[in-house]
């Protein structure tokens, strides 16, 4: 079964996707920026202030989902700039602790020229 997800407390979706879609045990969590749950606007700033917001984001979706931070798997990190790759790295840090995913982390341009960060992840929790 599929279903897809739609967080109430969590930015909408600025194109034709869901926040995230469980498959059976997996839940599939598209990627996330730095996006204001409240307002929907962009958050822009340091790559520390734009990381703990998307995390944030995908923590959010996750709760929504029954899972947390500690189910993800698999997370796939996109940077304006390489060298923000240690700053993103100590705020990635306090998300995940000991709980720490899969990850693969690359440098990219972005359609929004500002923005700093994307994650994506995938978590694994079987239904109860």
């Amino acid at each position: 079964m599929i279903e897809r997800i739609y967080p109430s407390d969590s930015p909408k979706p600025r194109g034709p996707y869901s926040p995230a879609v469980r498959a059976g045990d997996f839940i599939f969590v598209a990627g996330q920026g730095p996006i204001d749950s409240v307002t929907n606007e962009f958050s822009f700033g340091t790559i520390e202030h734009e990381t703990r917001v998307t995390l944030t984001n995908i923590q959010r979706i996750l709760t929504a989902a029954g899972a947390s931070m500690a189910d993800v798997v698999k997370c796939s990190v996109f940077l304006k700039d390489g060298r923000d790759f240690n700053a993103m790295n100590s705020v990635y840090a306090e998300f995940f602790g000991e709980a720490k995913p899969a990850r693969t982390t690359v440098e990219t341009k972005f359609a929004n020229d500002t923005m700093k960060v994307e994650i994506d992840c995938i978590a694994y929790k079987p239904k109860a």
